[in-house]
């Protein structure tokens, strides 16, 4: 565990840390903007594999938690974000239906298997409230090559129909299933000015032409 949250910090910091400013910029966009549609103030939001809190700073909502292994991810986070430094695949110390939203961006991919996907769906599920989203966004693999491996931790490659078989064998409902969504990653690419981010969110059909991440959007069942 000591090795493997080592490497992760070592890995967010070269990753992440030059464009850190920028990124929150776009996703001041993102969430305010676009993914608010699913998450309403009053909400209790789960931001997993959260890394440095983009989303779950920015997005609107009455609680908020934080799930993922980097030990430098709480000195990231907001003081209104509680922080759960554990394996997603292991039990969340979470009720049962007590979560509105689960929401997780280009994490799935970094898991070490499949089971431990399905074991991570299972406790998401578990937490949501009836009528609870689980949001997820990650890249697809039927449209990428061997960028999706210039990655070193990427291990699980999914599409948006494989995750969302995934999520209806675990009893989920699927309420979007977007094959193409946000460019493949912001690591190592031009910094848009903001209005160019809000153009390519009003406009989907953008996303045909540059998008290479899936949006998966599936509701745990009211009864």
């Amino acid at each position: 565990m000591a090795s493997t949250q080592q490497e992760l910090s070592k890995i967010y910091h070269r990753r992440f840390i030059r464009t850190a400013a920028y990124r929150n910029k776009v996703w001041q966009i993102l969430t305010r903007e676009f993914f608010n549609r699913w998450v309403a103030p009053a909400d209790t939001v789960l931001d997993l594999g959260c890394g440095y809190g983009e989303f779950i700073n920015n997005i609107p909502a009455a609680r908020k938690l934080a799930m993922d292994l980097n030990p430098d991810a709480p000195a990231r986070l907001a003081q209104d974000v509680e922080f759960l430094h554990q394996d997603c695949s292991a039990p969340w110390p979470l009720p049962d239906n007590s979560l509105d939203v689960v929401f997780t961006s280009n994490f799935f991919e970094h898991l070490p298997d499949k089971e431990c996907l399905n074991q991570t769906l299972r406790q998401a599920q578990r937490c949501l409230k009836p009528g609870g989203r689980l949001i997820a966004i990650g890249p697809n693999i039927k449209y990428l090559h061997g960028e999706y491996w210039d990655f070193y931790d990427h291990h699980v490659y999914l599409t948006e129909t494989s995750l969302g078989e995934a999520m209806e064998v675990e009893g989920y409902q699927i309420d979007v299933l977007t094959p193409r969504f946000l460019p493949f990653t912001m690591v190592e690419a031009p910094e848009y000015p903001m209005f160019f981010v809000r153009l390519y969110i009003a406009c989907p059909w953008l996303w045909w032409l540059r998008g290479k991440q899936f949006l998966v959007v599936a509701r745990k069942p009211s009864r």
